[in-house]
Order: C-alpha cells, then sequence, then structure tokens
C-alpha cells in the first residue's frame, strides 16, 4: 500500500532546501579603547616601550644635543646592565606566578666566588667564572625543587634564600675586598665583561653586548619554542598546564635553573662594571627590588601568564633614562625615585586594567 509520507530517503533533496548561510555571531562594537585594551593585551611591551619614547623626546627636549649625544644614550646602556640582566632572571620567576627576591645576593655570591676560587685557591680566572655559573645555576635549581617539589611559596623560599646568600657573602669572603687593581694586573679575565668598544661615538661594553645578546634569545625562545608556551600556560594556570600535558615540575625547576645561571652571568657583569669583588655590593641589597621594578614598570603581570621580556628590557631603560636624565637637569635625586614609584603604581593599575580584556 504506497504511503502518503514524503520519500525520506531522498536525502539529497532534502538538503537542495536548507539553508546554506554560515553560522556567525554579532561582534561587539568595542571602540576606540576598547580595541587600544585589547592591542594592549596582546601586546604587553607596548606600553613601557611608548613610556621609554616618551621620556627620551621629553628629556631630549629640554636638555637638547647633550642628552641626544651618542656616548650619553650607550651611557644609559651601561648603568642598567646589571639590572637589566637581573631583569631579565626575574621576568621568567614572575611570568611562573613567582617572584625571587634572592637575584641580587646570588650575583654578588657569585662574583665573590669567582673572585675568591681565583685568588685564594689561584685557579684560573676562566675556571672560577665557570664554576661561578655552575653554582648560581645550582642555586637556583634548589629554589625551583622548594617551590616545585615541596610546594613552598616563592616568596617565601626566596626571601630566605636571600638572607643566607647575603650572610654567605660576608661569611666566605671574609669581609675582603679584592681591589680592581689586582684584579687587572692578576686575572684580568674576570674584568672582560668591562672591555671597551667605540662605534661611531657611542661606547659599548662586552656587558651591554650580552645583556642584548641575553633579552633577544630569552625573547625567542619564550615566543617560539614549546618550552617558552609552557612557561607562559604554568605561569596562568598551573593546574590546567598539567591537565594539557604539560610537565608543570621540569617546567619551574628549567626557569629557576636559568634564573640562577643569569644572576651568576650578572655577578660577572658586576665585576666588569665595578672593577673590583666585594661581598657588601649594593647589588645584594638593591639588585631585587631594581629588578622587580624594571619588570614591573615593563608591564609582566605579577600574577603570571602574561608579559614579554621586551617589556623589561624597556623598563630597566626607562629608570635608566630618568636617572640620567634627572642627573643631567641638576634635580635632586629624590625625584627619581618619585618618579619611578608612580610608575610602578601606573603601572600596576594600567595591568589590572588591561586584564580586564580576559576577565
Amino acid at each position: 500500500m504506497p504511503s502518503d509520507r514524503p520519500n525520506t530517503q531522498n536525502y539529497e533533496s532534502v538538503l537542495s532546501g536548507a539553508a546554506t548561510e554560515v553560522a556567525s555571531f554579532d561582534e561587539e562594537n568595542k571602540g576606540l579603547v576598547g580595541r587600544f585594551q585589547e592591542m594592549l593585551h596582546a601586546q604587553p611591551a607596548l606600553v613601557p616601550l611608548i613610556v621609554l619614547l616618551a621620556a627620551i623626546v621629553i628629556f631630549g627636549l629640554a636638555l637638547g644635543s647633550k642628552f641626544f649625544s651618542p656616548f650619553a644614550l650607550t651611557l644609559i646602556l651601561q648603568q642598567v646592565q646589571i639590572v637589566g640582566v637581573l631583569a631579565a632572571a626575574q621576568s621568567l620567576v614572575i611570568l611562573t606566578a613567582g617572584i625571587d627576591l634572592s637575584v641580587g645576593a646570588l650575583a654578588v655570591l657569585s662574583s665573590v666566588i669567582m673572585g675568591q676560587f681565583t685568588f685564594r685557591y689561584g685557579m684560573p680566572p676562566t675556571i672560577a667564572v665557570m664554576l661561578g655559573l655552575i653554582i648560581g645555576t645550582g642555586i637556583g635549581a634548589l629554589n625551583g625543587w622548594l617551590v616545585s617539589r615541596v610546594k613552598l611559596p616563592p616568596f617565601i623560599v626566596t626571601l630566605g634564600m636571600w638572607q643566607i646568600l647575603l650572610a654567605a657573602n660576608f661569611l666566605y669572603a671574609r669581609n675582603e675586598t679584592i681591589r680592581s687593581q689586582d684584579i687587572e694586573q692578576n686575572a684580568a679575565f674576570l674584568q672582560v665583561m668591562g672591555a671597551k668598544y667605540q662605534a661611531g661615538g657611542a661606547t659599548f661594553t662586552l656587558g651591554v653586548i650580552v645583556m642584548l645578546l641575553l633579552v633577544v634569545v630569552l625573547a625567542y625562545a619564550l615566543r617560539s619554542t614549546a618550552w617558552g608556551r609552557h612557561v607562559y600556560a604554568v605561569g596562568d594556570d598551573p593546574e590546567a598546564a598539567e591537565l594539557a600535558g604539560v610537565n608543570v615540575h621540569r617546567t619551574l625547576m628549567s626557569v629557576y635553573m636559568i634564573a640562577g645561571f643569569i644572576c651568576a652571568l650578572a655577578g660577572w657583569v658586576m665585576i666588569g662594571r665595578f672593577g673590583s669583588v666585594s661581598p657588601a655590593a649594593a647589588t645584594g641589597m638593591m639588585g631585587n627590588i631594581q629588578s622587580i621594578t624594571a619588570v614591573v614598570i615593563g608591564g609582566i603581570s605579577l600574577f603570571g601568564g602574561r608579559g614579554s621580556i621586551l617589556g623589561a628590557f624597556f623598563g630597566a631603560l626607562i629608570v635608566g633614562v630618568f636617572e640620567l636624565g634627572l642627573r643631567m637637569a641638576g634635580a635632586n635625586p629624590q625625584w627619581t625615585f618619585l618618579l619611578i614609584g608612580m610608575l610602578i603604581i601606573g603601572a600596576v593599575t594600567v595591568d589590572q586594567w588591561i586584564r580586564k580584556v580576559s576577565a
């Protein structure tokens, strides 16, 4: 008996009458401010770059050619080379939602080890430098193990390590300073980071070149390698990263070990910059604050998972521009601290505003 129902087996005829439009969603018109907010979220180094260029233009207009000279601009690089290297180490840790309060003390201890191994034990300077870099990496590994395996807060671990390293500096060095003249005569390799190169009126030191190369290498590694993506993933949400197959322990260990190595490298740069080796170097106390300042001004989120190593480098340069510009203008040095403090608060405020994009 024939059925009055349509032939349901004729699929092609049924589909021919179906709608051919692709599903779409109405885009919210966010306006100019919203698009600018999204752009800053995608390019976190843009804000510190704008501030840096603005500061250079303002001081250049106010001070004229003496600020815009190649010598003055490269002098800024020389002044920030230690902070720039330490900021690179600090950036890696903060990107994982941690913080390292021991970077300055570790840099000083590494320089003390390099100097003492050379002059107390008679080691060749090349071996002493190598051992200093290895010990710095080992201390970073210890920090990473306490954070990753023992599950201690990074703040507590590195605060304690800071105190331990400060004491170790003086105990091991016996409060002795190795003079610049002695290093120059007997172990010139320790000062090699202070070697100067002239280029068109600009003066670069090897320490500056190392800092620039370090920033370029880390920027590439964080942006274009699986390890870099794992660092951001761990900083954004470690549990989600673990579920996605990221080895969180290995990532954290690698970050803290690399940070330790970079801090030891900063210790070598310190010897080149200051010429001498002293356990009382101000970097042991101030290096932590200076590196965190550069990172925060550079737009790296203290909550982890967002930021750029280039931003931290720009942050260090901003501090250097303010210090040199105000010094050339004959201003009270306290104005530098006041303006930098305002920049820190402003940078965190901008970070909170930008984070609303991902909320």
